[in-house]
């Protein structure tokens, strides 16, 4: 597959090789210079907790998430 250096030095990654493994915009990676004109682009691992924030966002409404009873531990 070819790709092409934007004027801002961007490059785009193929829809086909995103779609293959997922990526998503705002995804990081790491590149690594192995040789003149050859690079090595890996990404990143996603932390423990990606995409939590917009999961709890999406709730169907505010307060819809109920606090649920129990005793206190004080005395224990």
């Amino acid at each position: 597959m070819k790709t092409t250096v934007s004027s801002k030095g961007q490059i785009v990654l193929p829809a086909e090789l995103r779609q293959l493994d997922s990526v998503q915009s705002g995804q990081q990676f790491d590149i690594e210079r192995l040789d003149a004109g050859e690079y090595l682009l890996k990404r990143q691992p996603a932390g423990n907790n990606v995409g939590l924030l917009d999961w709890l966002l999406a709730c169907p409404e505010k307060d819809w998430f109920l606090p649920v009873e129990s005793e206190s531990t004080d005395s224990l």
